[in-house]
């Protein structure tokens, strides 16, 4: 058994489950102050009580993601001590100044969002609520800043004295605009409003199907689809080309990878779907001609360079980064295709509302979106390796060297046990939040005080005005 091995596997598990809550938690909040502004607005009590419902909903998102998120804080010190003694100066001054200036927010707001909603007033708690929500995409850009360094480094140097040799930051600007920053940014602030939205369409739909809380369902899914149209067609146009273009430039071996392509040519073709014998440099499947170079390089005659032109370069696993990079594009075009037919059903006689089908399709998106999201992240940390630090360091080179296989296969075993039971319990707890379904709001005012201990119920509760 290999100690690093076992490591990529835990952090690859940590990881993916806990990437599932953060996009949620941006994307479902970005529907919250959308939520927040109609009853502003309208006045009308059905936003107040779907505002009353979603928030508790956020609160179990958050409360997963939080506690998912904290373990790979300990797997830089615990699994990869050499990767952490390496960029400490770098990678460490980005996480701390996520805790700092974003994480903080988030949280120091939370507690307004979810118990002030009687207390404050709507503006006042939509304010609380925007700036939650704020803070998670604040909190989310330090996040990316330090990932996307790892993907492009620049602004540092290689420091030797005293040892160990490290990296030292000598640019913050170069360091934080590192090039593929604000493409990887922006893809996955544009993924997780598209979960966000796609989960108001999937429980709405599921109301629908049920024949309950029918009007309530009717406003969230006509709120929620024409920004899941938006946010689809973003996947797929603006955000992921940017995204794709900024591989091109900088990591054109996982470009390769990703297109499965061994031999460099021009009129490269793009797969559909396919198959890679790695043993053989070889890939198989349903191809476009020449529209791997038309995306590329907006040339369909340009030459794209294949895993075969870069000598003994080391390269990721090619199959598993083509099955990734496929499943999530694929899963984007699939957006489009039900967001378009939502829409027309939607604006045709309001058919989408009768139509059980289509619904079904609505309450399974979220699923699908959730998987697009993991596709996405995997083919972007998997596309690098060999790396840990691309063209930096390498991966096997970054482990603790104290750390034994058994250790980590201990611990590996220890979280999946442990994650299956807080996956099974959050699916629990969330299930019956939705099968509750928004309470009248008379029931949610009284028992948002009635549930706070005694020392604040008073301070909350009106007092009589003396005399």
């Amino acid at each position: 058994m290999d100690a690093v091995l076992l490591s990529r596997v835990q952090f690859a598990l940590t990881a993916s489950f806990h990437f599932i809550y953060p996009p949620l938690s941006m994307g479902l909040g970005l529907m919250l102050v959308v939520i927040g502004l109609m009853y502003v607005r309208t006045k009308d009590p059905k936003w107040r009580r779907l505002s009353f419902f979603w928030v508790k909903v956020y609160a179990l998102v958050f409360a997963v993601g939080v506690a998912s998120g904290v373990v790979q804080e300990f797997e830089f010190g615990t699994n990869w001590a050499e990767y952490s003694r390496f960029v400490g100066n770098v990678f460490g001054s980005l996480l701390a100044a996520e805790g700092v200036f974003a994480f903080f927010l988030e949280g120091g707001f939370l507690g307004l969002m979810i118990f002030g909603g009687n207390r404050l007033g709507p503006r006042m708690w939509l304010l609380a609520t925007f700036l939650v929500v704020f803070g998670a995409h604040f909190s989310a850009l330090w996040i990316m800043m330090a990932n996307s360094w790892m993907q492009t480094p620049a602004g540092y140097e290689i420091a030797t004295t005293p040892p160990p040799v490290r990296a030292v930051m000598t640019d913050f600007w170069q360091t934080v605009f590192t090039p593929s920053f604000i493409p990887r940014l922006l893809h996955v602030w544009v993924a997780s409003w598209t979960m966000g939205s796609a989960l108001l369409l999937s429980v709405g739909a599921w109301y629908l199907l049920k024949k309950r809380h029918a009007e309530m369902a009717k406003s969230m899914v006509a709120l929620a689809l024409p920004f899941f149209v938006v946010f689809a067609f973003l996947n797929v146009t603006l955000s992921g080309s940017e995204q794709a273009r900024e591989v091109v430039g900088n990591q054109p071996i996982k470009l390769a990878s990703m297109e499965g392509l061994w031999q460099s040519q021009s009129c490269a073709p793009a797969y559909v779907v396919g198959w890679v014998d790695e043993a053989a440099r070889t890939t198989t499947g349903i191809s476009v001609p020449c529209l791997l170079s038309l995306l590329a390089f907006w040339d369909p005659n340009a030459t794209v360079s294949g895993l075969d032109s870069f000598g003994a370069e080391p390269i990721p696993p090619v199959n598993l980064v083509f099955q990734a990079y496929h499943a999530m594009v694929g899963l984007g075009f699939l957006f489009v295709v039900i967001a378009l037919v939502a829409l027309l059903m939607f604006f045709w006689r309001r058919r989408l509302y009768a139509s059980r089908w289509m619904l079904w399709v609505l309450v399974v998106t979220v699923f699908l979106a959730t998987a697009a999201t993991i596709a996405g992240w995997w083919t972007a940390e998997i596309g690098r390796q060999p790396w840990i630090v691309y063209n930096v360091l390498e991966t096997a080179k970054a482990g603790s060297p104290v750390v034994g296989a058994t250790d980590v296969l201990l611990s590996l075993v220890m979280f999946i046990a442990l994650y299956a039971i807080l996956f099974v319990l959050f699916l629990f707890l969330l299930n019956a939040k939705i099968q509750a379904g928004p309470e009248p709001l008379e029931t949610v005012e009284t028992a948002s005080v009635s549930s706070l201990p005694d020392t604040f119920r008073d301070i909350f509760r009106r007092q009589p005005r003396a005399g």
